[in-house]
Order: structure tokens, then sequence, then C-alpha cells
């Protein structure tokens, strides 16, 4: 393997494995920060990692916001000590009374919630009632994802409105998400965001002209991260998300992006079935069924062409499997790390080769104490 993930010993840690190396993580953590120009400018997505130590990490480098997609994200990191949450996740059903819960849970922390509808404003409002003070929600803007957000036009000015009028709630700015963007050319994703940005700020002018606070504009995620960071805009924050980790596909596609693969997937050679052919114990159980694409790169078999995925059982053909004998412990490439890290109880801590702490992914189930 290259030096960059050394790796002593390999043959006393279970595979599969989730690994992190640590000074890597570091490494992404301090380039976020300097790319943003601030920590202020941050407020990274916790959804990749689900783990409390890297919440606590971030926090002790000066990253004080956090951005999450669950209930159970919201309530690790606010457990973390982190004391402001964006839940940047529609709340309907019993997550509208559950939110209320885990905001009297903790509080010292201020969390934040989006909302597109009148509909989901009035359900916050109603279930606020009996909190001390008003909810801080933000209007998710559709911004050209069409998964969730309201048009950035006149229904997100009504929208804003009632928020602004309805008991209980307090109107704290915009939340656009611009997943949609994945052009590996920073030209066409830079003319792309621009265009997000200035549907967003247009908007922000308008409420602003019609007397209403604008406190906030929360916007993008990793691809188009360097574009909005160099974006100077009050109350501006960027939240990327798997570039903390980062992964194969988004090293490969995103070349402009300075960070690197820090969480790696270590795996071991079960069978030989045929010469040519090696079985890895590297099933969709411990690394994402997603992309369709290949799912993990191998560094040391770099011509390794999958030939089949299965819960347990990751089959491969390479010109060079007889070099790989039964055990042969190999170091994989998550294609997507944010539905990896989620398969994983704990991460495996590697600093300087060797294996120094064990780090719960506290988060990966749907439900903590709220």
């Amino acid at each position: 393997m290259p030096s960059l993930y050394e790796l002593f010993d390999p043959e006393t840690l279970p595979s599969p494995s989730l690994l992190v190396f640590r000074d890597l993580v570091e490494r992404n953590l301090t380039e976020m920060i300097r790319m943003a120009r601030g920590v202020e400018r941050l407020r990274p997505h916790a959804k990749t990692h689900k783990t409390s130590k890297l919440i606590r990490m971030a926090r002790e480098m000066g990253v004080v916001k956090q951005k999450c997609a669950t209930i159970a994200e919201a309530e690790m990191i606010a457990g973390s000590g982190v004391t402001d949450v964006l839940l940047a996740y529609p709340l309907v059903g019993p997550n509208v009374a559950r939110f209320v819960r885990l905001i009297r849970a903790y509080p010292k922390t201020t969390f934040r919630a989006i909302v597109d509808a009148p509909e989901s404003a009035s359900a916050l409002s109603q279930a606020a009632q009996r909190l001390d003070h008003p909810i801080p929600v933000l209007v998710d803007l559709e911004v050209g994802m069409m998964r969730t957000g309201i048009d950035p036009g006149d229904p997100a000015v009504a929208l804003y409105e009632r928020i602004d009028k309805l008991p209980n709630l307090a109107p704290d700015g915009l939340h656009a998400y611009d997943g949609h963007i994945h052009d590996s050319d920073l030209e066409l994703r830079t003319q792309a965001a621009r265009r997000v940005e200035e549907t967003t700020l247009a908007l922000r002018d308008r409420l602003i002209a019609k007397g209403m606070p604008v406190p906030r504009v929360v916007m993008g995620g990793t691809p188009t991260f360097p574009i909005h960071a160099a974006l100077d805009a009050p109350g501006l924050e960027c939240s990327p998300g798997t570039i903390l980790l980062h992964d194969y596909n988004y090293q490969t596609n995103y070349p402009d992006l300075p960070f690197t693969p820090a969480a790696l997937l270590l795996t071991r050679v079960v069978s030989r079935p045929r010469p040519g052919r090696l079985c890895l114990d590297l099933g969709h159980k411990a690394v994402a069924a997603d992309p369709v694409g290949p799912r993990v790169f191998l560094p040391e078999i770099p011509d390794a062409r999958i030939v089949g995925h299965s819960e347990e059982h990751l089959v491969i053909e390479t010109a060079d499997a007889d070099r790989f004998p039964l055990g042969t412990p190999l170091l994989a490439v998550p294609a997507h790390i944010c539905p990896t890290s989620a398969l994983h109880r704990r991460m495996l801590v590697i600093a300087d080769g060797k294996l120094v702490d064990e780090w719960e992914v506290t988060a990966r189930d749907r439900m903590i104490g709220v």
C-alpha cells in the first residue's frame, strides 16, 4: 500500500472493518476550514460519518455549527457539546414531536429546522407551543435537485412570511442544497453553482426588502463547496459533508478538490474459485451497494474488475490473482463513504500505521434516546 495508508500488523485486525486514518481526517478538516475562509462560514454535514468523536475533533478545531439529516444525528451532535445544530430534513409525523422533545432534552443547544410547505410550518408551530422560546426555521429551496424544497420565487416568499407570523417559530434564513450539480469540469460546475447563488441571494434580498430578517444562507454540498466558499455574502454557511472522510468517487470525479480519502475498508481474500478470480469478504453489508458502478477501488489491484457483489462476497477478476493467496489482507477505498459508514458499528482508528482507538458510529441507528 502507499505510505499514505501505512498499516502494520493487519493480521491482528478483523475483516471486513472500517478503518479511519486519523491524520488524514485532520488534514481534510484543516483544508476545509482554510477553503471556507473561517470556521464561522462552515456548517459541515454529519451524515457522512455519524460519529461523535469526529464532531468533537471538528469542535476542537473551532467548528461549532453542524448540519444533519436525522434526529439521531442531531442528538449525537448535541451530546458531543455542539450548541448549534441544523436538522436539514423535513419533519413529518412523529418526528415533529420528537424534534420538540430533543429541544427540551438539550436546552443549551440551538436546534434549527427546515420547512418547504405551509402545513409543515403549522405543524411545527403547534408542536412547539409549550417551549419557552421559538424554533429557528429556514425555508428549504428547490434549486434543481427536485427532491425537497419550495420554488424560490413567490411561494418561498409567502412561506417565509407565514413563518414570520406563526407563533413559536422564528424565520432564520434559507437552505439551498444543490446536489444535482456534479459536473467534473470545474468551469461547468462553477457556472451551475453561480446560478444557484444568484437565485438564492435574489430571494434573500426580496425578503430583506420586506423587512424580514434573513440571518443565514446555508448552501451547497461537497462538489460546489469551493465555489460557494469563494462567495462573499453575509451569513453564508457552507455545508460540505463527504470531504471530511472523502471517497473514491469524489476523488475521481472532482480532482480539483484537495482532499484525501481517509476511511478505507480492510478486506481479505476468502476464496480463489478459479484462475484469475478472487472472492473478498466485502459484500454489500460492508460497503454500500451504491453506486451502480464499481463500489470500491483496490489500490493493490488496480486492474480489478468486479464481476459479482452480494451480501457477504465481492468477486473480482484480475490478471494478478496468483499474487494473492487465501487470507491476504487488502485495503479498499469505498466509492461512496456516507452509506458505507452507516453499515459499521465502529471505526478502527489508525495512526502511524497502528490501531490507536475505536470510534463508535453513534448515529447509525435511527434512535438514540429521544
